[in-house]
Order: C-alpha cells, then structure tokens, then sequence
C-alpha cells in the first residue's frame, strides 16, 4: 500500500483542527477523487500526503513505506521524488522554455548524463502529445496545454503516486476531460493518481475511488457518488427553471 492513514488528525499551521478520524488509503495504479466544499479540507489532506502539513496525531500515518508521524525532514526530498504533483495554476517557470522546465526538475532531483535527461523529456512529451512544444514558453501555451506540461513533469522521474489539486479547476468541459484520460492513462502503468475536484460529472465519465470531505471527516462514498451526481443535476435543473425568461427581450421581431 502505497498511503495508509488509519485514525488521523489534520492540523492545519495555525493548530486548527481541519480533519478527524481520518481512514485514508491509496494502492499501486488506482485513480482516487476527493470531493467536498471549498474549505472542507481536501487540500490539507494533500498537504500531509507530500509533507507540506504534518501528522502527528494517528493510529497509523504511512505514506510510501515511511511512518510520517516521526519523519526526519532530511528524508523529504527524497520521498517527493517519488511522487509528482500537480497544482491547478500549473507553476511553470515563466521565464524558461518548456524543454529547460523539464530539465530543470530532472537535474535537480538527481540526473546527470545529458543524452538520458534529452531521451526522457522527449519520452514525456510524447505521452502528452506536446513533443512540438518544447521550445515554446508556458505563455504561448493555453490553459490545457500548460496542464499537460504540468502532468509531464510530474511523471518524469515515473513517480508511484501523483498527487493533483484541482487538475482540471481552470479548464473548460472539454480540455478537462482530455487532462483526465492523461491521468488516467498513468495509472495503467501502476502509478496512482489522487486528486480533488469539484467536477462532479467526471466521477460518472471516469469512474474511481471516491472519497467526500465534509464536516471534519473524510468518507469514502465510491457506491454512492451516482447519487451525488444524480442530486447535482436535480440541482442544476432547479437553478435553470428559476430564470425568468419573461424579462428578456424578444428578438424575433
């Protein structure tokens, strides 16, 4: 198993108790959701999956074989290596091209030789269909293929978990379903994939693991996410029969 949290508590830096209780569980290549109102604590849970929050307080807290509750900071570097995160803003370096982007993580998480690095960039940007892109700059890329530079260098070093916060936040319906086949794509290779999302319609187009924040508790609701869906568009369909058509000016004369 690659993350195992049984019964613990998330904190955030200020010592405010975001979540409690928290089961948590993620194995080699499956694709997990977590869903839940802004505020509801999906992203501290991401946050103490690559340490950028910490766990002290659980019955069990293992992420990739390493007990978190007691972790040396001097093995964190190593352990994000093994992982590739993806941030809704994509933070590309602005001011180099997409090839030196990609070299620049490659060089500092430890490759040398100049023919492997040029070999594995250009694999990557084959698997997201950017290999023309690598002398563009990330301003002369749209919102979508930014995205897929970002999911390019997350699987760079073949990481065994990526980590994704609102992946397709910042996209429109389209480009947000082609970022998800990508991702899923990369978990037939063994890596997982975990990511928060407020696109409720994804969980029905690209079904997996489903777990929901709310109220202080994380809830795995893989069975019952139809329902959530179900309600969404019961939602969507109350908001549209409350526009007031009558108002609107009649343009067939």
């Amino acid at each position: 198993m690659l993350i195992d949290y049984k019964k613990a508590n998330i904190y955030q830096n200020d010592g405010v108790l975001v979540l409690e209780n928290v089961d948590f569980h993620v194995d080699e290549g499956e694709f997990i959701y977590i869903i839940g109102r802004v505020g509801a604590g999906k992203s501290s849970l991401l946050k103490t999956l690559y340490f950028e929050l910490d766990v002290d307080e659980a019955e069990t807290a293992v992420v990739l074989n390493h007990d978190v509750r007691d972790l040396k900071r001097k093995y964190i570097p190593a352990l994000r290596r093994q992982m590739g995160i993806i941030f809704q803003d994509f933070q590309l370096l602005s001011d180099r091209t997409i090839h030196d982007n990609l070299e620049f993580v490659l060089r500092a998480t430890g490759w040398r030789k100049k023919d492997e690095i040029e070999e594995r960039i250009m694999d990557v940007l084959e698997d997201v269909e950017m290999e023309d892109y690598a002398d563009r700059y990330p301003h002369e890329l749209s919102g979508g293929e930014q995205q897929r530079i970002a999911i390019a260098r997350a699987i760079l070093n073949k990481p065994k978990v990526i980590i994704a916060d609102e992946p397709t936040g910042n996209l429109d319906p389209e480009t947000a379903s082609n970022i998800l086949q990508l991702l899923r794509q990369v978990t037939h290779t063994g890596t997982a994939v975990v990511m928060t999302t407020h696109n409720i319609p994804l969980l029905t187009q690209y079904p997996g693991i489903v777990y929901r924040c709310a109220d202080h508790h994380v809830e795995e609701i893989t069975n019952d996410y139809n329902k959530i869906a179900s309600y969404q568009e019961e939602a969507d369909a109350e908001e549209i029969s409350r526009v007031d058509y009558s108002a609107r000016e009649d343009l067939s004369m």
